[in-house]
């Protein structure tokens, strides 16, 4: 296998990329971590206490990208400040996509039975 893909594919069991807790290592890396934390947002985006227009929502995602991407390809390393700030972007891009995606479905549904 080629180490470029290697050093993608196990990202998450390098110490050097993950947080550690008492010791203990995460068992994913910092960005994951973040992407995860940012998950707990999705209530706020499914029952409207927040929402975000499809343009902010792919520009919260776009950073993690960027970073992940100009890291793997480019020789840059990256820090656990940025990758945990980038991740936690894109959790919650992520779940306000999910949202908007949800409830355009759901009001297509409603269309069908009016």
């Amino acid at each position: 296998m080629d180490k470029r893909r290697l050093h993608i594919t196990f990202c998450h069991r390098k110490p050097e990329r993950s947080f550690f807790w008492k010791g203990k290592q995460f068992p994913v890396c910092a960005r994951c971590t973040g992407i995860h934390i940012g998950y707990i947002a999705f209530p706020l985006f499914m029952f409207n206490v927040f929402t975000i227009n499809i343009w902010w929502t792919i520009a919260l995602m776009l950073p993690t990208y960027i970073d992940g991407l100009t890291q793997a390809f480019f020789k840059r390393e990256s820090n656990n400040i940025l990758r945990v700030t980038t991740g936690l972007m894109a959790g919650i891009g992520g779940v306000s996509l999910v949202a908007i995606i949800g409830k355009y479905i759901g009001d297509q549904i409603l269309l069908i039975f009016k």
